[in-house]
Protein backbone atom coordinates (compact mmCIF):
# COMPACT_ATOMS: atom_id res chain seq x y z
CA UNK A 1 0.00 0.00 0.00
CA UNK A 2 1.00 3.63 -0.57
CA UNK A 3 -0.29 6.80 1.09
CA UNK A 4 0.01 10.27 -0.41
CA UNK A 5 -1.05 13.76 0.61
CA UNK A 6 -1.45 16.90 -1.49
CA UNK A 7 -1.34 20.13 0.51
CA UNK A 8 -2.58 22.97 -1.69
CA UNK A 9 -3.58 26.54 -1.13
CA UNK A 10 -7.10 25.62 0.01
CA UNK A 11 -7.40 21.84 0.22
CA UNK A 12 -5.69 18.93 1.94
CA UNK A 13 -6.23 15.66 0.06
CA UNK A 14 -5.16 12.11 0.93
CA UNK A 15 -5.15 8.96 -1.17
CA UNK A 16 -4.39 5.29 -0.63
CA UNK A 17 -3.09 3.24 -3.57
CA UNK A 18 -2.29 -0.43 -3.84
CA UNK A 19 0.89 -1.66 -5.53
CA UNK A 20 -0.89 -1.72 -8.91
CA UNK A 21 -1.88 1.94 -8.59
CA UNK A 22 -5.53 1.20 -7.89
CA UNK A 23 -7.20 3.68 -5.56
CA UNK A 24 -8.34 2.13 -2.30
CA UNK A 25 -9.55 5.24 -0.46
CA UNK A 26 -9.37 9.03 -0.49
CA UNK A 27 -10.27 11.90 1.81
CA UNK A 28 -10.32 15.68 1.49
CA UNK A 29 -10.73 18.62 3.85
CA UNK A 30 -9.85 22.33 3.96
CA UNK A 31 -6.21 23.12 4.73
CA UNK A 32 -5.76 24.13 8.37
CA UNK A 33 -4.31 27.62 8.76
CA UNK A 34 -1.57 26.69 11.22
CA UNK A 35 1.44 24.39 11.38
CA UNK A 36 0.05 22.34 14.26
CA UNK A 37 -3.32 22.16 12.51
CA UNK A 38 -1.73 20.65 9.40
CA UNK A 39 0.14 18.03 11.45
CA UNK A 40 -3.07 17.13 13.31
CA UNK A 41 -5.09 16.91 10.09
CA UNK A 42 -2.58 14.63 8.36
CA UNK A 43 -2.50 12.34 11.39
CA UNK A 44 -6.30 12.22 11.50
CA UNK A 45 -6.49 11.38 7.78
CA UNK A 46 -3.89 8.60 8.12
CA UNK A 47 -6.13 7.15 10.82
CA UNK A 48 -9.12 7.42 8.46
CA UNK A 49 -7.18 5.59 5.76
CA UNK A 50 -6.31 2.86 8.25
CA UNK A 51 -9.99 2.46 9.07
CA UNK A 52 -10.57 1.94 5.31
CA UNK A 53 -7.92 -0.79 5.30
CA UNK A 54 -5.07 1.28 3.90
CA UNK A 55 -1.78 0.81 5.76
CA UNK A 56 1.61 1.86 4.38
CA UNK A 57 5.19 1.77 5.70
CA UNK A 58 5.72 5.44 4.80
CA UNK A 59 3.83 8.59 3.77
CA UNK A 60 4.49 11.02 0.91
CA UNK A 61 3.45 14.68 0.85
CA UNK A 62 3.19 16.99 -2.18
CA UNK A 63 3.63 20.72 -1.56
CA UNK A 64 3.72 23.85 -3.78
CA UNK A 65 7.20 25.05 -2.86
CA UNK A 66 10.91 24.31 -2.70
CA UNK A 67 11.84 21.25 -0.67
CA UNK A 68 15.51 20.89 0.26
CA UNK A 69 17.58 17.77 -0.33
CA UNK A 70 17.12 16.77 3.31
CA UNK A 71 13.36 16.89 2.85
CA UNK A 72 12.45 20.12 4.60
CA UNK A 73 10.61 23.22 3.34
CA UNK A 74 12.72 26.23 2.40
CA UNK A 75 9.99 28.14 0.52
CA UNK A 76 6.32 27.45 0.03
CA UNK A 77 3.67 29.22 -2.03
CA UNK A 78 0.45 30.40 -0.31
CA UNK A 79 1.14 28.49 2.93
CA UNK A 80 3.38 30.84 4.94
CA UNK A 81 2.65 29.08 8.24
CA UNK A 82 4.59 26.06 6.93
CA UNK A 83 7.65 27.93 5.62
CA UNK A 84 10.78 27.12 7.57
CA UNK A 85 8.91 24.71 9.83
CA UNK A 86 10.12 21.11 10.44
CA UNK A 87 7.05 19.52 8.86
CA UNK A 88 8.72 16.25 7.88
CA UNK A 89 10.18 15.69 11.34
CA UNK A 90 6.93 16.63 13.06
CA UNK A 91 4.93 14.23 10.90
CA UNK A 92 7.42 11.40 11.41
CA UNK A 93 7.23 11.89 15.18
CA UNK A 94 3.43 11.94 15.08
CA UNK A 95 2.91 9.06 12.62
CA UNK A 96 5.79 6.85 13.69
CA UNK A 97 6.91 6.17 10.13
CA UNK A 98 9.17 7.76 7.48
CA UNK A 99 7.72 10.77 5.64
CA UNK A 100 8.87 12.26 2.32
CA UNK A 101 8.11 15.81 1.20
CA UNK A 102 8.36 16.83 -2.45
CA UNK A 103 7.52 19.72 -4.73
CA UNK A 104 4.13 19.29 -6.41
CA UNK A 105 5.62 19.45 -9.92
CA UNK A 106 8.05 16.67 -9.02
CA UNK A 107 5.14 14.61 -7.73
CA UNK A 108 3.24 15.30 -10.96
CA UNK A 109 6.20 14.05 -13.01
CA UNK A 110 6.71 11.03 -10.75
CA UNK A 111 3.06 10.01 -11.07
CA UNK A 112 3.13 10.17 -14.84
CA UNK A 113 6.47 8.33 -14.98
CA UNK A 114 5.27 5.57 -12.64
CA UNK A 115 1.93 4.52 -14.11
CA UNK A 116 0.80 7.49 -16.17
CA UNK A 117 1.35 8.73 -19.70
CA UNK A 118 5.14 8.24 -19.51
CA UNK A 119 5.26 4.90 -17.67
CA UNK A 120 8.23 2.73 -18.49
CA UNK A 121 10.64 5.31 -19.93
CA UNK A 122 13.94 6.44 -18.42
CA UNK A 123 13.80 10.25 -18.50
CA UNK A 124 10.55 12.19 -18.03
CA UNK A 125 10.09 15.94 -17.87
CA UNK A 126 6.75 16.99 -16.41
CA UNK A 127 5.40 20.44 -17.30
CA UNK A 128 2.56 22.27 -15.55
CA UNK A 129 1.00 25.05 -17.64
CA UNK A 130 -1.57 27.11 -15.81
CA UNK A 131 -1.57 30.28 -13.72
CA UNK A 132 2.14 29.56 -13.32
CA UNK A 133 4.59 27.37 -15.18
CA UNK A 134 6.34 24.58 -13.29
CA UNK A 135 8.32 21.48 -14.04
CA UNK A 136 9.67 18.28 -12.56
CA UNK A 137 12.29 15.78 -13.67
CA UNK A 138 12.23 12.00 -13.13
CA UNK A 139 15.11 9.73 -14.10
CA UNK A 140 14.75 5.94 -13.87
CA UNK A 141 11.79 6.25 -11.56
CA UNK A 142 13.31 8.78 -9.15
CA UNK A 143 12.32 12.44 -8.91
CA UNK A 144 15.46 14.58 -8.98
CA UNK A 145 15.80 17.42 -6.49
CA UNK A 146 19.26 18.88 -7.25
CA UNK A 147 21.88 20.69 -5.19
CA UNK A 148 19.69 23.81 -4.92
CA UNK A 149 16.35 21.95 -4.77
CA UNK A 150 15.35 23.54 -8.08
CA UNK A 151 15.71 20.69 -10.58
CA UNK A 152 13.03 21.07 -13.24
CA UNK A 153 12.13 24.68 -12.36
CA UNK A 154 12.35 25.86 -15.95
CA UNK A 155 9.49 28.35 -15.53
CA UNK A 156 11.85 30.88 -13.94
CA UNK A 157 14.53 30.81 -16.59
CA UNK A 158 14.80 34.06 -18.55
CA UNK A 159 12.84 34.10 -21.79
CA UNK A 160 15.34 32.80 -24.39
CA UNK A 161 15.11 35.53 -27.05
CA UNK A 162 13.94 39.16 -27.23
CA UNK A 163 10.29 39.30 -28.19
CA UNK A 164 8.90 42.67 -27.26
CA UNK A 165 8.91 44.17 -23.80
CA UNK A 166 7.59 41.15 -21.97
CA UNK A 167 5.91 41.14 -18.57
CA UNK A 168 8.10 41.21 -15.44
CA UNK A 169 7.73 38.04 -13.40
CA UNK A 170 6.67 38.06 -9.77
CA UNK A 171 9.98 36.41 -8.93
CA UNK A 172 11.65 39.75 -9.71
CA UNK A 173 14.62 38.22 -11.51
CA UNK A 174 14.36 39.20 -15.17
CA UNK A 175 13.08 42.47 -16.62
CA UNK A 176 12.06 40.90 -19.94
CA UNK A 177 10.10 38.22 -18.14
CA UNK A 178 10.58 34.56 -17.32
CA UNK A 179 9.43 31.58 -19.35
CA UNK A 180 6.41 31.61 -17.03
CA UNK A 181 5.27 35.06 -18.11
CA UNK A 182 5.34 34.01 -21.78
CA UNK A 183 3.67 30.61 -21.34
CA UNK A 184 1.13 30.88 -18.53
CA UNK A 185 -2.59 31.27 -19.08
CA UNK A 186 -2.38 35.05 -18.83
CA UNK A 187 0.15 35.13 -21.68
CA UNK A 188 -2.23 33.31 -24.03
CA UNK A 189 -5.07 35.62 -23.00
CA UNK A 190 -2.91 38.74 -23.62
CA UNK A 191 -1.95 37.50 -27.07
CA UNK A 192 -5.58 36.89 -27.96
CA UNK A 193 -6.58 40.34 -26.75
CA UNK A 194 -3.77 42.01 -28.69
CA UNK A 195 -5.19 40.74 -31.98
CA UNK A 196 -8.27 42.97 -31.96
CA UNK A 197 -9.16 43.78 -28.38
CA UNK A 198 -11.42 40.83 -27.60
CA UNK A 199 -11.01 39.16 -24.25
CA UNK A 200 -11.23 35.53 -23.17
CA UNK A 201 -9.66 33.14 -20.70
CA UNK A 202 -7.07 30.61 -21.81
CA UNK A 203 -9.66 27.82 -21.54
CA UNK A 204 -12.11 29.78 -23.68
CA UNK A 205 -9.42 30.49 -26.27
CA UNK A 206 -8.57 26.80 -26.52
CA UNK A 207 -12.25 25.92 -26.98
CA UNK A 208 -12.74 28.63 -29.60
CA UNK A 209 -9.68 27.49 -31.50
CA UNK A 210 -10.99 23.91 -31.52
CA UNK A 211 -14.34 25.22 -32.79
CA UNK A 212 -12.65 26.93 -35.72
CA UNK A 213 -12.36 30.57 -34.66
CA UNK A 214 -9.44 31.94 -36.70
CA UNK A 215 -8.31 34.52 -34.14
CA UNK A 216 -8.19 31.94 -31.36
CA UNK A 217 -6.36 29.49 -33.62
CA UNK A 218 -3.78 32.17 -34.43
CA UNK A 219 -3.23 32.86 -30.72
CA UNK A 220 -2.83 29.14 -29.99
CA UNK A 221 -0.38 28.76 -32.88
CA UNK A 222 1.80 31.59 -31.56
CA UNK A 223 1.60 30.14 -28.05
CA UNK A 224 2.65 26.74 -29.41
CA UNK A 225 5.66 28.30 -31.13
CA UNK A 226 6.79 29.89 -27.88
CA UNK A 227 6.25 26.63 -26.00
CA UNK A 228 8.24 24.76 -28.65
CA UNK A 229 11.09 27.23 -28.34
CA UNK A 230 11.24 26.90 -24.57
CA UNK A 231 10.93 23.11 -24.59
CA UNK A 232 13.67 22.82 -27.20
CA UNK A 233 16.05 24.10 -24.52
CA UNK A 234 14.83 21.33 -22.22
CA UNK A 235 15.42 18.78 -24.99
CA UNK A 236 18.93 20.10 -25.63
CA UNK A 237 19.85 19.93 -21.95
CA UNK A 238 18.02 16.85 -20.64
CA UNK A 239 17.12 14.89 -23.78
CA UNK A 240 13.98 13.40 -22.18
CA UNK A 241 12.17 10.42 -23.67
CA UNK A 242 8.82 12.02 -22.89
CA UNK A 243 7.57 15.48 -21.95
CA UNK A 244 4.21 15.33 -20.17
CA UNK A 245 1.92 18.36 -20.06
CA UNK A 246 -0.40 19.07 -17.15
CA UNK A 247 -2.30 22.11 -15.92
CA UNK A 248 -5.19 23.92 -17.57
CA UNK A 249 -3.44 24.68 -20.86
CA UNK A 250 -2.59 21.01 -21.36
CA UNK A 251 -6.22 20.56 -22.44
CA UNK A 252 -5.56 22.44 -25.71
CA UNK A 253 -5.42 19.51 -28.11
CA UNK A 254 -3.64 21.42 -30.89
CA UNK A 255 -0.48 21.74 -28.77
CA UNK A 256 0.35 18.05 -29.19
CA UNK A 257 0.50 18.55 -32.96
CA UNK A 258 1.89 22.07 -33.22
CA UNK A 259 4.67 21.95 -30.62
CA UNK A 260 6.54 18.84 -31.86
CA UNK A 261 6.23 20.17 -35.40
CA UNK A 262 8.01 23.38 -34.35
CA UNK A 263 10.56 22.44 -31.69
CA UNK A 264 13.04 20.98 -34.18
CA UNK A 265 13.70 24.54 -35.42
CA UNK A 266 15.16 25.38 -32.00
CA UNK A 267 16.61 22.05 -30.82
CA UNK A 268 20.09 20.75 -31.58
CA UNK A 269 18.56 17.93 -33.65
CA UNK A 270 16.12 18.63 -36.46
CA UNK A 271 13.64 15.89 -35.53
CA UNK A 272 13.74 15.18 -31.78
CA UNK A 273 12.57 11.69 -30.83
CA UNK A 274 11.09 13.11 -27.62
CA UNK A 275 7.33 12.56 -27.35
CA UNK A 276 4.91 15.22 -26.11
CA UNK A 277 1.89 13.74 -24.30
CA UNK A 278 -1.00 14.82 -22.11
CA UNK A 279 -0.97 13.71 -18.48
CA UNK A 280 -2.97 10.56 -17.87
CA UNK A 281 -4.09 11.56 -14.39
CA UNK A 282 -4.35 15.32 -14.90
CA UNK A 283 -4.92 17.22 -11.63
CA UNK A 284 -4.72 13.93 -9.71
CA UNK A 285 -1.05 13.44 -10.63
CA UNK A 286 0.38 15.49 -7.76
CA UNK A 287 -1.57 13.50 -5.19
CA UNK A 288 -0.77 10.15 -6.80
CA UNK A 289 2.89 11.11 -7.17
CA UNK A 290 3.09 11.81 -3.45
CA UNK A 291 1.94 8.25 -2.80
CA UNK A 292 4.75 6.93 -5.02
CA UNK A 293 7.49 8.85 -3.17
CA UNK A 294 10.12 6.64 -1.58
CA UNK A 295 11.02 7.51 1.99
Amino acid sequence: MHIGFDIGGTKLAAIGLDDDGQERARYRRPVPRSFDGVVDAVADMVAELATAGVHAPSVGVSLPGIITRDGEISMIVNLPWLEGQPLRRALEARLGCPVSLANDANCFALSEATDGAAAGVEVVFGVILGTGVGGGLVVRGEALVGANATAGEWGHNPWPTPEGAGVPCACGRFAQGCVETWLNGAALARDYTALDGGQATAAEIGARAAAGEARAADAVTRYAERLAQALAGVINLLDPDVIVLGGGLSEIAALYRLVPAAWGEHASVARPATRLVRARFGPESGLRGAAWLRA
